[in-house]
């Protein structure tokens, strides 16, 4: 094990979750996997054996704020499924605004030849990136 810490970003569906890594000197993040929700004890163990197979320090989950700034239903569904994630982890969770990182990660693949609707977990994953990206540009300023 390497003795970098490093970011996990977690980009936090209703089915899936896409999950990104920083590299070890924390400056850019890459893709990692998509993570079945369901059940949910199971996805937060996946969650915690990547937190040890790559030391991580922090994690950056996505909330979707609403346009307006405010929390709707799928915020709270978020908040209350990181809170179970620190409880299991012992890993600090920071939550990251979200806002239109679904929709640059589709236009992303769109650029890249690909359908959306066939490709729903690398959307995932691409908004994983994408979320753990703005953070660790935001931390390095």
């Amino acid at each position: 094990m390497s003795n970098y810490k490093r970011f996990l970003g977690l980009d936090v569906g209703t089915k899936r979750i896409g999950s990104a890594i920083s590299d070890p000197l924390a400056i850019t993040a890459q893709p990692l996997k998509v993570i079945s929700r369901l059940p949910e004890n199971k996805a937060i163990e996946e969650i915690k054996k990547i937190c040890n197979e790559y030391n991580v320090e922090t994690i950056v989950a996505g909330l979707p704020k609403n346009m307006d700034g405010t929390l709707g239903f799928q915020a709270e569904d978020v908040m209350i499924f990181v809170e179970k994630i620190t409880k299991n982890t012992g890993i600090n969770v920071k939550l990251e605004d979200e806002r239109l990182t679904s929709k640059a990660a589709e236009r992303f693949l769109i650029e890249q030849n690909k359908k959306p609707s066939k490709n729903r977990g690398l959307i995932d994953i691409t908004s994983a990136i994408l979320i753990l990206q703005q953070y660790l540009d935001k931390r390095s300023k």
